[in-house]
Protein backbone atom coordinates (compact mmCIF):
# COMPACT_ATOMS: atom_id res chain seq x y z
CA UNK A 1 0.00 0.00 0.00
CA UNK A 2 1.36 3.40 -0.99
CA UNK A 3 1.00 6.09 1.68
CA UNK A 4 0.99 9.80 0.98
CA UNK A 5 2.39 12.35 3.41
CA UNK A 6 -1.20 13.37 4.23
CA UNK A 7 -2.11 9.75 5.02
CA UNK A 8 0.90 9.38 7.28
CA UNK A 9 -0.03 12.57 9.12
CA UNK A 10 -3.58 11.31 9.58
CA UNK A 11 -2.36 8.00 10.94
CA UNK A 12 0.06 9.75 13.28
CA UNK A 13 -2.65 12.10 14.56
CA UNK A 14 -5.03 9.22 15.03
CA UNK A 15 -2.41 7.21 16.92
CA UNK A 16 -1.63 10.11 19.24
CA UNK A 17 -5.30 10.82 19.88
CA UNK A 18 -6.12 7.16 20.37
CA UNK A 19 -3.24 6.85 22.77
CA UNK A 20 -4.61 9.73 24.80
CA UNK A 21 -7.74 7.71 25.43
CA UNK A 22 -5.96 4.35 25.52
CA UNK A 23 -7.89 3.08 22.49
CA UNK A 24 -7.17 0.81 19.56
CA UNK A 25 -7.24 2.70 16.27
CA UNK A 26 -9.81 0.48 14.58
CA UNK A 27 -12.76 -1.67 15.56
CA UNK A 28 -10.95 -4.97 16.07
CA UNK A 29 -10.67 -5.95 19.71
CA UNK A 30 -12.30 -2.77 20.96
CA UNK A 31 -11.99 -2.50 24.70
CA UNK A 32 -13.31 1.05 25.00
CA UNK A 33 -15.95 2.17 22.54
CA UNK A 34 -15.57 5.81 21.50
CA UNK A 35 -18.46 7.83 20.13
CA UNK A 36 -18.03 11.24 18.48
CA UNK A 37 -21.20 13.05 19.58
CA UNK A 38 -22.61 16.14 17.91
CA UNK A 39 -23.54 18.19 20.98
CA UNK A 40 -22.18 19.13 24.38
CA UNK A 41 -23.81 18.08 27.63
CA UNK A 42 -24.64 21.24 29.64
CA UNK A 43 -26.18 19.53 32.67
CA UNK A 44 -26.53 16.11 34.29
CA UNK A 45 -30.06 16.68 35.54
CA UNK A 46 -32.34 15.30 32.78
CA UNK A 47 -35.50 16.76 34.34
CA UNK A 48 -34.92 20.51 34.73
CA UNK A 49 -33.43 23.41 32.79
CA UNK A 50 -33.19 24.07 29.03
CA UNK A 51 -31.03 21.03 28.26
CA UNK A 52 -33.76 18.69 29.55
CA UNK A 53 -35.80 19.41 26.41
CA UNK A 54 -32.93 19.02 23.95
CA UNK A 55 -33.82 15.83 22.02
CA UNK A 56 -30.22 15.23 20.95
CA UNK A 57 -28.94 14.88 24.50
CA UNK A 58 -31.45 12.20 25.43
CA UNK A 59 -29.20 9.40 24.23
CA UNK A 60 -26.63 10.38 26.86
CA UNK A 61 -29.26 10.72 29.56
CA UNK A 62 -30.78 7.34 28.70
CA UNK A 63 -27.35 5.74 29.06
CA UNK A 64 -27.21 6.75 32.74
CA UNK A 65 -30.83 7.20 33.83
CA UNK A 66 -33.94 5.14 33.24
CA UNK A 67 -37.29 6.55 32.23
CA UNK A 68 -40.52 5.54 33.88
CA UNK A 69 -41.55 3.67 30.73
CA UNK A 70 -39.12 2.17 28.23
CA UNK A 71 -39.32 3.27 24.61
CA UNK A 72 -38.29 0.65 22.09
CA UNK A 73 -36.33 1.44 18.89
CA UNK A 74 -39.60 1.49 16.91
CA UNK A 75 -40.97 4.10 19.38
CA UNK A 76 -43.48 1.74 20.97
CA UNK A 77 -43.67 1.83 24.80
CA UNK A 78 -42.65 -1.15 26.93
CA UNK A 79 -42.26 -1.84 30.66
CA UNK A 80 -39.35 0.06 32.16
CA UNK A 81 -39.04 1.11 35.80
CA UNK A 82 -42.82 0.87 35.68
CA UNK A 83 -44.16 -2.53 34.71
CA UNK A 84 -47.83 -1.46 34.46
CA UNK A 85 -49.70 1.85 34.43
CA UNK A 86 -53.10 3.37 33.73
CA UNK A 87 -56.06 5.50 34.87
CA UNK A 88 -58.92 4.56 37.14
CA UNK A 89 -62.38 4.29 35.56
CA UNK A 90 -63.33 7.96 35.80
CA UNK A 91 -59.78 9.15 35.08
CA UNK A 92 -59.46 11.02 38.35
CA UNK A 93 -56.36 9.04 39.35
CA UNK A 94 -53.37 7.38 37.74
CA UNK A 95 -51.70 4.25 39.08
CA UNK A 96 -48.27 2.76 38.38
CA UNK A 97 -46.70 -0.54 39.39
CA UNK A 98 -42.98 -0.22 40.15
CA UNK A 99 -40.37 -2.76 39.05
CA UNK A 100 -38.73 -4.68 41.89
CA UNK A 101 -35.10 -5.79 42.24
CA UNK A 102 -33.54 -2.67 40.69
CA UNK A 103 -30.59 -0.86 42.30
CA UNK A 104 -29.12 2.61 41.90
CA UNK A 105 -25.52 2.96 40.78
CA UNK A 106 -24.41 3.39 44.40
CA UNK A 107 -25.91 0.01 45.26
CA UNK A 108 -28.94 1.32 47.14
CA UNK A 109 -32.34 -0.15 46.29
CA UNK A 110 -34.70 1.57 43.86
CA UNK A 111 -38.18 1.86 45.35
CA UNK A 112 -41.66 3.22 44.70
CA UNK A 113 -40.66 6.20 46.88
CA UNK A 114 -38.18 7.24 44.18
CA UNK A 115 -40.96 7.27 41.58
CA UNK A 116 -43.40 9.24 43.75
CA UNK A 117 -40.71 11.74 44.74
CA UNK A 118 -39.48 12.20 41.15
CA UNK A 119 -43.01 12.90 39.90
CA UNK A 120 -43.78 15.30 42.74
CA UNK A 121 -40.47 17.09 42.26
CA UNK A 122 -41.04 18.01 38.59
CA UNK A 123 -44.67 18.91 39.34
CA UNK A 124 -43.42 21.59 41.73
CA UNK A 125 -43.02 24.93 39.86
CA UNK A 126 -40.06 25.84 42.07
CA UNK A 127 -38.02 22.92 40.74
CA UNK A 128 -37.65 24.43 37.30
CA UNK A 129 -38.93 21.67 35.03
CA UNK A 130 -39.62 23.08 31.55
CA UNK A 131 -42.52 20.61 31.35
CA UNK A 132 -43.92 21.45 34.79
CA UNK A 133 -47.30 22.31 33.31
CA UNK A 134 -47.56 18.65 32.19
CA UNK A 135 -46.29 17.04 35.39
CA UNK A 136 -48.35 19.52 37.40
CA UNK A 137 -51.54 17.84 36.20
CA UNK A 138 -50.81 15.14 38.79
CA UNK A 139 -50.86 15.78 42.56
CA UNK A 140 -50.89 14.03 45.92
CA UNK A 141 -48.36 11.41 44.83
CA UNK A 142 -48.37 8.52 47.30
CA UNK A 143 -47.01 5.02 47.71
CA UNK A 144 -49.25 2.04 48.35
CA UNK A 145 -47.10 -1.06 48.59
CA UNK A 146 -45.34 -1.42 45.25
CA UNK A 147 -47.67 1.03 43.53
CA UNK A 148 -47.65 4.78 43.13
CA UNK A 149 -51.00 6.58 43.02
CA UNK A 150 -51.55 10.22 42.03
CA UNK A 151 -54.63 12.39 41.71
CA UNK A 152 -55.46 13.94 38.34
CA UNK A 153 -55.99 17.67 38.80
CA UNK A 154 -56.37 18.22 35.07
CA UNK A 155 -56.74 15.38 32.58
CA UNK A 156 -53.83 15.14 30.15
CA UNK A 157 -54.22 12.39 27.53
CA UNK A 158 -50.45 12.33 26.96
CA UNK A 159 -49.27 11.98 30.57
CA UNK A 160 -47.99 8.43 30.15
CA UNK A 161 -46.36 9.29 26.84
CA UNK A 162 -44.33 11.93 28.67
CA UNK A 163 -43.04 9.14 30.91
CA UNK A 164 -40.92 7.95 27.99
CA UNK A 165 -40.25 11.39 26.54
CA UNK A 166 -38.42 14.59 27.53
CA UNK A 167 -37.84 15.00 31.30
CA UNK A 168 -39.47 11.62 31.98
CA UNK A 169 -36.65 10.27 34.16
CA UNK A 170 -36.56 8.81 37.66
CA UNK A 171 -33.94 10.25 40.02
CA UNK A 172 -32.73 8.85 43.38
CA UNK A 173 -34.66 10.48 46.24
CA UNK A 174 -32.31 9.69 49.14
CA UNK A 175 -29.11 10.42 47.22
CA UNK A 176 -30.38 13.67 45.71
CA UNK A 177 -31.64 14.95 49.06
CA UNK A 178 -28.29 14.06 50.60
CA UNK A 179 -25.99 15.73 48.05
CA UNK A 180 -28.28 18.45 46.65
CA UNK A 181 -28.38 19.82 43.13
CA UNK A 182 -24.67 20.74 43.01
CA UNK A 183 -23.60 17.40 44.41
CA UNK A 184 -25.76 15.55 41.93
CA UNK A 185 -24.29 17.57 39.06
CA UNK A 186 -20.79 16.65 40.25
CA UNK A 187 -21.54 12.94 40.74
CA UNK A 188 -24.80 11.84 39.08
CA UNK A 189 -26.21 8.36 39.60
CA UNK A 190 -29.12 6.58 37.99
CA UNK A 191 -30.37 3.05 37.42
CA UNK A 192 -29.37 3.01 33.73
CA UNK A 193 -27.08 0.68 31.76
CA UNK A 194 -24.00 2.84 32.33
CA UNK A 195 -22.44 4.71 35.26
CA UNK A 196 -20.54 7.99 34.96
CA UNK A 197 -16.84 7.32 35.52
CA UNK A 198 -15.34 10.64 34.41
CA UNK A 199 -16.76 13.86 32.97
CA UNK A 200 -14.77 16.69 31.43
CA UNK A 201 -17.14 19.53 30.56
CA UNK A 202 -17.06 20.49 26.87
CA UNK A 203 -14.74 17.54 26.19
CA UNK A 204 -16.00 14.03 26.98
CA UNK A 205 -17.76 11.70 29.38
CA UNK A 206 -16.47 8.21 30.12
CA UNK A 207 -19.09 5.63 31.07
CA UNK A 208 -18.65 2.31 32.82
CA UNK A 209 -21.08 -0.57 32.31
CA UNK A 210 -23.64 -1.24 35.04
CA UNK A 211 -23.17 -4.99 35.42
CA UNK A 212 -26.32 -5.17 37.56
CA UNK A 213 -28.56 -3.43 35.05
CA UNK A 214 -32.07 -4.83 35.19
CA UNK A 215 -32.25 -4.89 31.39
CA UNK A 216 -28.98 -6.83 31.05
CA UNK A 217 -25.39 -5.62 31.19
CA UNK A 218 -24.17 -3.74 28.08
CA UNK A 219 -21.73 -5.50 25.77
CA UNK A 220 -19.19 -2.66 25.71
CA UNK A 221 -17.90 -2.27 29.26
CA UNK A 222 -16.41 1.19 28.77
CA UNK A 223 -17.77 3.90 26.49
CA UNK A 224 -16.28 7.35 25.92
CA UNK A 225 -18.57 9.95 24.39
CA UNK A 226 -16.56 12.82 22.95
CA UNK A 227 -18.35 16.10 22.30
CA UNK A 228 -17.48 17.01 18.71
CA UNK A 229 -19.84 19.72 17.54
CA UNK A 230 -18.21 20.27 14.14
CA UNK A 231 -19.47 17.88 11.45
CA UNK A 232 -16.17 17.77 9.54
CA UNK A 233 -14.35 16.94 12.76
CA UNK A 234 -16.74 14.04 13.40
CA UNK A 235 -15.98 12.68 9.94
CA UNK A 236 -12.26 12.93 10.69
CA UNK A 237 -12.81 11.16 14.02
CA UNK A 238 -14.25 8.00 12.46
CA UNK A 239 -12.16 8.08 9.31
CA UNK A 240 -8.95 8.18 11.34
CA UNK A 241 -10.13 5.50 13.74
CA UNK A 242 -9.98 7.85 16.70
CA UNK A 243 -13.71 7.29 17.25
CA UNK A 244 -15.66 4.16 16.41
CA UNK A 245 -19.15 5.61 16.01
CA UNK A 246 -20.56 8.97 15.00
CA UNK A 247 -23.81 10.50 13.78
CA UNK A 248 -25.18 13.45 11.84
CA UNK A 249 -22.40 13.68 9.29
CA UNK A 250 -22.86 15.31 5.87
CA UNK A 251 -24.68 12.90 3.59
CA UNK A 252 -22.02 12.98 0.90
CA UNK A 253 -19.49 11.92 3.52
CA UNK A 254 -21.85 9.21 4.70
CA UNK A 255 -22.16 7.89 1.13
CA UNK A 256 -18.39 7.98 0.74
CA UNK A 257 -17.55 6.21 4.01
CA UNK A 258 -20.31 3.62 4.21
CA UNK A 259 -18.41 1.52 1.67
CA UNK A 260 -15.63 0.88 4.18
CA UNK A 261 -17.57 1.33 7.43
CA UNK A 262 -20.91 0.19 8.78
CA UNK A 263 -23.55 2.71 7.70
CA UNK A 264 -27.12 3.11 8.90
CA UNK A 265 -29.40 5.84 7.53
CA UNK A 266 -32.91 5.52 8.92
CA UNK A 267 -35.83 7.97 9.14
CA UNK A 268 -36.26 9.39 12.62
CA UNK A 269 -38.96 11.35 14.38
CA UNK A 270 -37.09 14.68 14.15
CA UNK A 271 -38.20 17.36 11.73
CA UNK A 272 -36.46 20.45 10.39
CA UNK A 273 -38.47 23.66 10.71
CA UNK A 274 -38.22 27.43 10.83
CA UNK A 275 -39.74 29.13 13.86
CA UNK A 276 -41.38 32.45 13.00
CA UNK A 277 -41.48 34.88 15.90
CA UNK A 278 -44.47 37.24 15.95
CA UNK A 279 -42.33 40.36 15.97
CA UNK A 280 -41.32 42.99 13.40
CA UNK A 281 -42.06 42.03 9.78
CA UNK A 282 -43.42 38.61 10.77
CA UNK A 283 -46.57 40.34 11.94
CA UNK A 284 -47.33 40.83 8.22
CA UNK A 285 -49.09 37.67 6.92
CA UNK A 286 -47.96 38.43 3.36
CA UNK A 287 -44.31 38.28 4.44
CA UNK A 288 -44.82 34.99 6.28
CA UNK A 289 -46.72 33.36 3.44
CA UNK A 290 -44.23 34.58 0.85
CA UNK A 291 -41.35 33.16 2.92
CA UNK A 292 -43.12 29.78 2.99
CA UNK A 293 -44.07 29.64 -0.70
CA UNK A 294 -40.59 30.70 -1.84
CA UNK A 295 -38.87 27.58 -0.43
CA UNK A 296 -38.39 24.63 -2.80
CA UNK A 297 -38.15 21.96 -0.11
CA UNK A 298 -37.78 18.99 -2.45
CA UNK A 299 -34.93 20.61 -4.34
CA UNK A 300 -33.12 21.27 -1.07
CA UNK A 301 -33.58 17.64 -0.02
CA UNK A 302 -32.42 16.31 -3.39
CA UNK A 303 -29.50 18.64 -4.00
CA UNK A 304 -28.15 19.31 -0.52
CA UNK A 305 -29.13 16.16 1.36
CA UNK A 306 -28.68 13.61 -1.42
CA UNK A 307 -32.33 12.65 -1.15
CA UNK A 308 -32.04 11.82 2.56
CA UNK A 309 -35.19 13.47 3.86
CA UNK A 310 -38.97 13.63 3.51
CA UNK A 311 -40.70 16.92 2.59
CA UNK A 312 -43.37 18.03 5.10
CA UNK A 313 -45.85 20.91 5.19
CA UNK A 314 -47.10 20.57 8.79
CA UNK A 315 -45.37 19.78 12.05
CA UNK A 316 -46.42 16.13 11.65
CA UNK A 317 -44.70 13.30 9.81
CA UNK A 318 -46.54 10.35 8.32
CA UNK A 319 -45.77 8.38 11.49
CA UNK A 320 -47.39 10.95 13.81
CA UNK A 321 -50.94 10.48 15.07
CA UNK A 322 -52.40 13.65 13.51
CA UNK A 323 -50.74 13.55 10.09
CA UNK A 324 -53.00 14.95 7.35
CA UNK A 325 -51.63 14.61 3.82
CA UNK A 326 -54.24 17.02 2.45
CA UNK A 327 -52.57 20.01 4.16
CA UNK A 328 -49.99 21.35 1.73
CA UNK A 329 -48.01 24.54 1.17
CA UNK A 330 -46.80 24.57 -2.43
CA UNK A 331 -43.53 25.93 -3.70
CA UNK A 332 -44.72 28.90 -5.77
CA UNK A 333 -42.21 31.63 -6.54
CA UNK A 334 -44.75 33.75 -8.47
CA UNK A 335 -47.19 33.68 -5.58
CA UNK A 336 -44.43 34.71 -3.17
CA UNK A 337 -43.59 37.72 -5.35
CA UNK A 338 -47.28 38.65 -5.55
CA UNK A 339 -47.74 38.45 -1.78
CA UNK A 340 -44.71 40.62 -1.09
CA UNK A 341 -45.78 43.16 -3.68
CA UNK A 342 -49.11 43.51 -1.88
CA UNK A 343 -47.15 44.74 1.15
CA UNK A 344 -44.86 46.99 -0.88
CA UNK A 345 -41.85 44.68 -1.07
CA UNK A 346 -39.93 43.16 -3.95
CA UNK A 347 -36.43 42.47 -5.26
CA UNK A 348 -35.79 46.21 -5.58
CA UNK A 349 -37.19 46.92 -2.11
CA UNK A 350 -36.62 43.76 -0.12
CA UNK A 351 -38.13 43.01 3.26
CA UNK A 352 -35.31 42.45 5.75
CA UNK A 353 -35.01 40.27 8.83
CA UNK A 354 -32.57 37.95 10.61
CA UNK A 355 -32.63 34.15 10.55
CA UNK A 356 -30.72 32.16 13.17
CA UNK A 357 -29.30 28.68 12.68
CA UNK A 358 -26.88 26.12 14.01
CA UNK A 359 -23.94 25.01 11.87
CA UNK A 360 -23.05 21.31 11.90
CA UNK A 361 -25.55 20.34 14.59
CA UNK A 362 -27.64 18.58 11.94
CA UNK A 363 -26.39 17.56 8.49
CA UNK A 364 -26.31 20.60 6.21
CA UNK A 365 -28.29 22.77 8.62
CA UNK A 366 -26.34 25.92 7.77
CA UNK A 367 -26.21 25.06 4.08
CA UNK A 368 -29.98 24.57 4.02
CA UNK A 369 -30.48 27.99 5.52
CA UNK A 370 -28.05 29.44 2.97
CA UNK A 371 -30.11 27.86 0.18
CA UNK A 372 -33.35 29.17 1.67
CA UNK A 373 -31.90 32.68 1.96
CA UNK A 374 -30.90 32.45 -1.70
CA UNK A 375 -34.44 31.46 -2.70
CA UNK A 376 -35.85 34.27 -0.60
CA UNK A 377 -33.56 36.80 -2.24
CA UNK A 378 -35.06 35.99 -5.63
CA UNK A 379 -38.54 37.05 -4.52
CA UNK A 380 -37.66 40.11 -2.45
CA UNK A 381 -36.59 38.85 0.99
CA UNK A 382 -33.17 39.79 2.32
CA UNK A 383 -32.33 37.67 5.36
CA UNK A 384 -29.19 37.98 7.45
CA UNK A 385 -27.86 34.68 8.82
CA UNK A 386 -26.73 34.47 12.43
CA UNK A 387 -24.97 31.28 13.61
CA UNK A 388 -25.30 30.08 17.20
CA UNK A 389 -24.86 26.93 19.28
CA UNK A 390 -27.95 24.89 20.03
CA UNK A 391 -27.78 25.83 23.72
CA UNK A 392 -28.20 29.48 22.72
CA UNK A 393 -31.32 28.61 20.76
CA UNK A 394 -32.92 27.12 23.88
CA UNK A 395 -31.95 30.16 25.91
CA UNK A 396 -33.47 32.58 23.41
CA UNK A 397 -36.56 30.50 22.78
CA UNK A 398 -37.25 30.12 26.48
CA UNK A 399 -37.07 33.91 26.84
CA UNK A 400 -39.15 34.45 23.68
CA UNK A 401 -36.32 36.47 22.13
CA UNK A 402 -35.56 34.46 19.00
CA UNK A 403 -34.99 36.39 15.78
CA UNK A 404 -37.96 36.77 13.42
CA UNK A 405 -36.90 33.44 11.85
CA UNK A 406 -34.93 30.60 13.46
CA UNK A 407 -34.06 27.20 12.00
CA UNK A 408 -34.49 24.30 14.41
CA UNK A 409 -34.88 20.53 14.55
CA UNK A 410 -37.93 19.48 16.55
CA UNK A 411 -37.98 16.05 18.18
CA UNK A 412 -41.27 14.29 18.83
CA UNK A 413 -40.46 10.68 19.51
CA UNK A 414 -43.93 9.92 20.88
CA UNK A 415 -45.61 11.15 17.68
CA UNK A 416 -48.43 12.96 19.45
CA UNK A 417 -49.69 16.30 18.03
CA UNK A 418 -49.54 17.82 21.50
CA UNK A 419 -45.78 17.34 21.54
CA UNK A 420 -45.28 18.70 18.04
CA UNK A 421 -47.77 21.39 17.02
CA UNK A 422 -48.94 21.85 20.61
CA UNK A 423 -45.74 22.89 22.30
CA UNK A 424 -44.23 24.54 19.23
CA UNK A 425 -47.22 26.80 18.58
CA UNK A 426 -49.04 27.35 21.90
CA UNK A 427 -48.05 30.83 23.07
CA UNK A 428 -47.92 30.12 26.83
CA UNK A 429 -45.56 27.18 26.22
CA UNK A 430 -41.89 27.98 26.94
CA UNK A 431 -41.08 26.21 23.66
CA UNK A 432 -43.16 28.51 21.45
CA UNK A 433 -42.53 32.03 20.16
CA UNK A 434 -45.89 32.55 18.46
CA UNK A 435 -48.32 34.24 20.84
CA UNK A 436 -51.43 34.76 18.69
CA UNK A 437 -54.64 34.70 20.72
CA UNK A 438 -56.60 33.00 17.93
CA UNK A 439 -54.24 30.04 17.91
CA UNK A 440 -54.14 29.88 21.70
CA UNK A 441 -57.94 29.70 21.65
CA UNK A 442 -57.91 26.77 19.23
CA UNK A 443 -55.24 24.80 21.06
CA UNK A 444 -56.33 25.41 24.65
CA UNK A 445 -59.33 23.02 24.75
CA UNK A 446 -57.34 20.20 23.13
CA UNK A 447 -54.96 19.78 26.08
CA UNK A 448 -57.63 18.04 28.13
CA UNK A 449 -59.87 16.52 25.44
CA UNK A 450 -60.85 13.00 26.57
CA UNK A 451 -62.46 11.94 23.28
CA UNK A 452 -59.41 10.70 21.35
CA UNK A 453 -60.95 10.93 17.87
CA UNK A 454 -62.19 14.46 18.55
CA UNK A 455 -58.77 15.40 19.95
CA UNK A 456 -56.91 14.25 16.85
CA UNK A 457 -59.35 15.99 14.49
CA UNK A 458 -58.94 19.14 16.55
CA UNK A 459 -55.19 19.04 16.09
CA UNK A 460 -55.59 18.54 12.34
CA UNK A 461 -57.71 21.70 12.26
CA UNK A 462 -54.97 23.55 14.13
CA UNK A 463 -52.37 22.33 11.64
CA UNK A 464 -54.50 23.57 8.76
CA UNK A 465 -54.89 26.99 10.37
CA UNK A 466 -51.14 27.19 11.01
CA UNK A 467 -50.33 26.23 7.41
CA UNK A 468 -52.86 28.62 5.86
CA UNK A 469 -51.50 31.52 7.91
CA UNK A 470 -47.82 30.52 7.67
CA UNK A 471 -47.21 30.71 11.42
CA UNK A 472 -44.27 28.31 11.12
CA UNK A 473 -42.39 26.83 8.17
CA UNK A 474 -42.01 23.03 8.35
CA UNK A 475 -39.31 21.74 6.00
CA UNK A 476 -38.51 18.05 6.23
CA UNK A 477 -38.43 14.84 8.23
CA UNK A 478 -34.84 13.85 8.89
CA UNK A 479 -33.03 10.70 7.94
CA UNK A 480 -30.23 10.20 10.47
CA UNK A 481 -26.84 8.99 9.17
CA UNK A 482 -24.80 6.88 11.59
CA UNK A 483 -21.32 5.56 10.80
CA UNK A 484 -19.60 2.81 12.77
CA UNK A 485 -16.26 1.05 12.52
CA UNK A 486 -16.30 -2.45 11.02
CA UNK A 487 -17.24 -4.88 13.74
CA UNK A 488 -19.57 -2.49 15.58
CA UNK A 489 -23.30 -3.05 15.10
CA UNK A 490 -25.50 -0.04 15.84
CA UNK A 491 -29.23 -0.48 16.44
CA UNK A 492 -30.90 2.68 15.13
CA UNK A 493 -33.56 4.24 17.34
CA UNK A 494 -36.38 6.08 15.59
CA UNK A 495 -36.25 8.80 18.26
CA UNK A 496 -32.80 9.74 16.97
CA UNK A 497 -31.14 8.75 20.23
CA UNK A 498 -27.76 7.06 19.79
CA UNK A 499 -27.74 4.46 22.57
CA UNK A 500 -24.44 2.70 23.34
CA UNK A 501 -26.13 -0.07 25.32
CA UNK A 502 -27.85 -1.16 22.09
CA UNK A 503 -24.48 -1.44 20.28
CA UNK A 504 -22.93 -4.86 19.83
CA UNK A 505 -19.84 -6.48 18.40
CA UNK A 506 -20.40 -8.19 15.07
Amino acid sequence: MKLSRRSLLQISAATVAAGAFGLPARAQAIEELVIAYNVNLPSWDPTVGPSAVNPTIQGIYQSVFDQYILQQPDLKPAPGLLTEWGWNDDKTQVWMTVREGVTWHDGSPFTAEDVAWSLARVANPETGSPIQFVWGTLANHRVEGNKVIADVTQFDPTIFKWMYFLTGYVLPKAYYEKVGAEGFEAAPIGTGPYMVEKFERNAFVRLKANENYWGGAPEFKTVTIKFVTDAAARVAEVESGNSHVTLEVPYEEYDRLKATMTGVAAPISDIGMIFLNDIDVMLDPNVRKAAAHAIDKQAIIDRLLGGYGVKIDTLQTAEYDAYDASITVAYDEAKAIELLAASGFGPDNPVKFKIQTTKGFKPKDYEMVQAIVGLWRKVGIEAEIEIYEIAKHYELRGADTLAPAAFYNWGNSVGDPTTSTGFAMFGPSPHSVWDGEDLIGMIGPLWGEQDEAKRIEGWKAVDRFVAENALVIPLLQYVQPVLAAPGVVVTPHASGSLLPHLMKRA
